[in-house]
């Protein structure tokens, strides 16, 4: 059963450390060779996590990770080149100041997952990264027409490879989209859930992790 924990905001870097802290995160981070923060930016200009957000959460993964592990920032935007989308959101300032590597999940290699239980899909090209890795799923909660809510199982839309889902028409990952989204959305997280999510819900006035 999912468990979860709620604190008061009050700034990313004096919240998220007290939350993390609190659920002696510290322990967990120190287990995992790999790492991957999954922020959720969509594209430039819809609701994304942001980078202050994100820098919170990774200042304390290294903070705390074992000396060998290495950690990433991953994500696949929709319609959009992903690397622009880093740059203009301030990622790819982040993974310089941290010295740690951006990962493109559209263009990233895969393994192909089957699975009897998925909805919309008979396999799914599934980023390897993601597979092998500890996943901390970063959303930054708030209402959207598509998602109904960004949290953190719809967050893992961007994990579909654009360049296994892009229609013939645009340069957004239509095959997702053929029925409700939220068909892809259970298909997608049977080839693999986030091990945890931290989201920002600083708009509300605290920060969760459930």
């Amino acid at each position: 059963m999912a468990k979860g924990v709620s604190i008061k905001f009050k700034s990313y870097s004096e919240s998220v450390s007290n939350l993390l802290k609190l659920t002696k995160f510290e322990n967990e981070v120190k287990k995992h060779q790999v790492i991957v923060l999954k922020p959720y930016l969509k594209n430039s200009t819809s609701t994304h996590t942001p980078a202050a957000f994100t820098e919170a959460v990774l200042n304390f993964c290294l903070n705390n990770k074992n000396p060998e592990a290495q950690i990433y920032i991953a994500e696949g935007s929709d319609g959009e080149d992903t690397m622009e989308v880093f740059d203009k959101l301030g990622y790819k300032k982040l993974a310089e100041q941290y010295s740690v590597s951006l990962i493109d999940l559209n263009t990233s290699d895969v393994e192909e997952v089957k699975d009897d239980s998925f909805l919309k899909f008979e396999s799914i090209k599934f980023p390897k990264i993601l597979q092998n890795s500890y996943v901390i799923s970063l959303p930054k909660l708030a209402v959207d027409n598509e998602l109904e809510m960004i949290g953190a199982l719809s967050n893992m839309v961007g994990a579909f490879p654009a360049k296994y889902y892009t229609g013939w028409f645009g340069k957004g990952k239509n095959k997702i989209r053929n029925d409700p989204i939220k068909y892809a959305i259970h298909d997608i997280t049977r080839c693999k859930m986030p091990n945890t999510c931290i989201v920002d819900a600083s708009e509300q006035g605290r920060s969760n992790r459930n």
